[in-house]
């Protein structure tokens, strides 16, 4: 058997990353999403995370808990070490990243892939405005930050989610999967 891939799934806040992860884990049996732990307050809502205080997540680094870790938009986020057991088994894994982290994924994993997701100003913008986690203020700030290129060295299969998300999931599983497109 031969081990899974570490697919990175990035783009701007509003995007759909979550949304359209579990799309393709519905409809594709072999893939696993990953549940990322982060400092943001369970209350917050949103994807499906584990909620921890920075000094928890501060402990776990320590104890090399995480394959990955950053920081970004003032919280810590870390991918679970279990990952690498998933991909063990042969099982593909999609993880939500951000933008910053993917060169040391693509360092990390033998097999690395990422899943670009990408959708107009207009519909970043309601979608922010829609989940109600972020000011006026902070909505600007990630509009402002959602052109930015993949670091040098990333390559990327770009998919445009502005229009149904059941077309996004069967395009980006076509991608990855074209054997059985």
């Amino acid at each position: 058997m031969s081990v899974g891939r570490f697919i990175a799934v990035v783009g701007p806040s509003g995007v759909g990353k979550d949304s359209v992860m579990a799309g393709m884990v519905a409809r594709a049996r072999d893939l696993v999403a990953v549940r990322r732990v982060i400092t943001r307050p369970a209350a917050a809502g949103g994807e499906d995370y584990e909620a921890v205080s920075a000094a928890e997540f501060a402990r776990r680094v320590a104890q090399g808990a995480f394959v990955l870790h950053w920081r970004a938009h003032g919280l810590c986020y870390g991918i679970p070490a279990e990952v690498v057991d998933v991909m063990a088994r042969g099982q593909d894994v999609l993880a939500n990243l951000s933008r910053s982290v993917l060169p040391l994924a693509q360092a990390r994993f033998d097999r690395f892939e990422v899943l670009s997701l990408t959708a107009t100003p207009e519909v970043l913008e309601a979608r922010l405005r829609a989940r109600r986690r972020e000011s006026a203020a902070e909505i600007e700030t990630r509009l402002a930050r959602a052109d930015f290129a993949l670091p040098e060295g990333i390559s990327a299969t770009r998919i445009d989610n502005s229009g149904a998300l059941r077309d996004t999931v069967t395009r980006a599983l076509a991608a990855l999967y074209p054997a059985r497109a």
